[in-house]
């Protein structure tokens, strides 16, 4: 049965049925001049998200912390709406609640009785105001502003209380850059605000772990206790957002986890900083070493045997402490794993999409399984990513097509470029690929963010040695289960 309009009842589910009507026949080719992003004034299928979104992931990483969005309240509700959906966890996230007067007199009010209504309400230990693009047009002058409310707090509840709860300040205007490079901001904006003295030596590494899930920093941890390190976990999510269910739980509700504050306060005295993917966390890793002296290492992202390998190598030159034998074996086996599987991977074509590091970590990985690239795009705009990606190839000593690059395109022109290949075997990305996957009839292997179509791939790691494993049973199966190898090379 067909309507024409919707009841006022509504339909039940029962009865819906929705038919994707496609709008031509066949594949219509695109004018070759209008598939390159750089030639068009609109953007098809982005690559990427807002800037603040990367900033909100970054306070949510730190133990009793909210943030607090200068802005309207659809820049926290998407945000909270795509964190729940990735994730499965409640997320907390304060809001100046934006309406057409802040839009025209500033939102000076706002965040003054924003932040007060918060503080009296939650208690946090930790607030991250959290700018958009309305406040940053209308020239909002946060640093003033925040001088006021803490004021105002000083007044409503004591110096001694108002000032032992920080505010950070991170400037992301949404209608530049993207996640990736909030990520980058706040990393910088939480070190530059909490890290303001050098003391004594803390025999500590300080690991900025970038947008990876919970699962892969768990992973991180692993590596970091099977070395015998200690370290400082800057936006540790691990268990904000990835929380366990133990009721009866108390009001207002904190996960467990998290970074302390204290310990942000300490990076200033370790001995090295690991920004493990340099686009989202190189700018903290980078100011910490001009300030005070701290050594950054930024890169490349652990996925994979010589990823993870540089990793370790140099955690073993900064802290002296050697690679123990049961990591050795968990190499071990992700060697052994790459080598029972080549006659699977060998000479396959796969293309790779997503934020610029995690495009370069599987890179990396897909060449030491003998697959061929055929395109790479980056979401997020870099300087960087095509040397990036130029120096894999050859370290891999890549003699096939060279591949599509594309650094800060959409996926139009990353789709557009794969209809036209003879061959295509497999896609690595995130849920954003899932269509183009379908329309091209080839596996799709999710990594990275988002992926909100699956359950449970924000607790399975994609670095280190066993994450690599992981990775590779995902690369592997997906390949078979989507069609059974026929030609001899390719048998079990």
């Amino acid at each position: 049965m067909q309507l024409k309009e919707i009841p006022v009842t509504g339909i039940p589910y029962d009865q819906i049925k929705i038919e994707k009507v496609p709008a031509a026949p066949e594949y219509c080719e695109r004018p070759a001049e209008l598939i390159p992003s750089a030639n068009r004034a609109v953007v098809i299928n982005p690559n990427r998200t807002c800037m603040p979104l990367g900033a909100m992931w970054a306070v949510l990483g730190v133990r009793k912390a909210i943030p607090f969005v200068q802005g309207a309240q659809g820049c926290t509700t998407y945000v909270r709406y795509t964190f729940c959906r990735i994730f499965k966890e409640p997320a907390v996230i304060a809001t100046a609640s934006f309406h057409e007067d802040a839009a025209v007199f500033g939102g000076r009010r706002n965040l003054v009785e924003g932040i007060r209504n918060l503080v009296v309400r939650y208690w946090p230990e930790l607030i991250g105001v959290v700018t958009t693009c309305s406040s940053e047009i209308i020239g909002d002058d946060m640093v003033s502003f925040i001088k006021m409310a803490r004021a105002n707090l000083r007044k409503e509840i004591g110096p001694e209380k108002a000032d032992r709860i920080p505010i950070v300040l991170v400037n992301t205007p949404s209608f530049a850059g993207s996640h990736v490079e909030g990520y980058d901001r706040a990393s910088r904006a939480f070190v530059e605000t909490l890290a303001t003295t050098k003391g004594e030596p803390n025999g500590k590494v300080n690991i900025i772990p970038g947008l990876f899930y919970p699962g892969d920093i768990r992973e991180i941890k692993h590596l970091l206790r099977h070395m015998g390190v200690e370290a400082i976990v800057l936006f540790d999510i691990s268990d904000t957002l990835d929380a366990p269910l133990e009721p009866p739980m108390s009001v207002p509700y904190y996960p467990p986890g998290g970074t302390a504050v204290g310990e942000i306060r300490d990076m200033a005295n370790s001995l090295a900083t690991f920004a493990l993917q340099p686009h989202a966390g190189q700018a903290g890793a980078r100011y910490l070493e001009r300030k005070y002296g701290v050594r950054a290492v930024v890169g490349p992202p652990p996925v994979g045997v010589q990823g993870t390998d540089a990793f370790l190598k140099a955690l073993r030159e900064i802290t002296g402490k050697p690679i123990p034998k049961s990591l050795l074996q968990e190499r071990g086996r992700l060697v052994d794993s790459l080598a029972d599987t080549l006659h699977h991977t060998m000479m396959k074509k796969v293309a790779i999409m997503g934020d610029p590091d995690i495009v370069l970590g599987v890179t990396r990985f897909v060449l030491e399984m003998g697959m061929e690239p055929v395109a790479l795009a980056g979401g997020t705009a870099s300087k960087t990513f095509v040397h990036d990606v130029e120096a894999i190839l050859a370290e891999a000593g890549y003699e096939g097509e060279p591949p599509l690059i594309i650094n800060g395109g959409d996926l139009f022109e990353f789709e557009e470029y794969l209809k036209k290949q003879p061959r295509l075997d497999l896609i690595i990305g995130n849920s954003r690929a899932v269509d183009i996957s379908r329309e091209l009839q080839v596996p799709l292997v999710r990594v990275g963010f988002p992926i909100y179509d699956r359950f449970g791939y924000q607790k399975r790691p994609i670095v280190g040695y066993r994450g690599g494993e992981m990775l590779l049973a995902e690369i592997v199966n997906s390949m078979l289960d989507y069609q059974y190898p026929d030609d001899r090379t390719q048998q079990l």
